[in-house]
């Protein structure tokens, strides 16, 4: 039985940008679909991927704390098919490496970059995702 102060996963992931017309281009062209949700000078948001899960940038003077000039302290990880060429191709439009691809154990890559606006931003195989997304596309038996 599952609590109502039970963790069920990301909604949100909400980063940090000076410029949002600047992040609103390059996160645009990182996901290929414009921001579903705009509060001009303040806020960006789409919704991505399988599950549609939500990627926000805020302007960084609602940030609870300076900018210090260092990636922020938390990395998010992204599921992708294959890291080798999400890694490239946020480099190509303009990010900068953080961590190269690497195999942290069978069925498991991970890459990061940092963001034109000094978020780490990462990318990963996870066998665990693949898993859980094939469960859930595949019907169950005896239905």
């Amino acid at each position: 039985m599952t609590s109502s102060a039970t963790l069920r996963g990301l909604t949100t992931v909400t980063l940090f940008a000076d410029d949002l017309d600047a992040a609103r281009a390059w996160y645009t062209e990182v996901f290929a679909v414009e921001p579903y949700f705009v509060r001009e000078g303040a806020y960006l948001e789409w919704r991505i991927g399988d599950y549609q899960h939500e990627f926000g940038v805020l302007n960084s003077r609602f940030a609870p704390h300076p900018a210090t000039g260092a990636p922020a302290g938390v990395v998010v990880y992204w599921a992708v098919d294959d890291v080798g060429a999400a890694y490239q191709r946020l480099l190509s439009l303009g990010a900068t490496q953080h961590d190269e691809p690497t195999e942290r154990g069978p069925g498991y890559v991970t890459a990061s970059v940092l963001d034109p606006f000094g978020n780490v931003l990462g990318v990963m195989r996870n066998q665990h995702y693949d898993d859980i997304l094939a469960a859930r596309l595949t019907p169950a038996a005896g239905r």
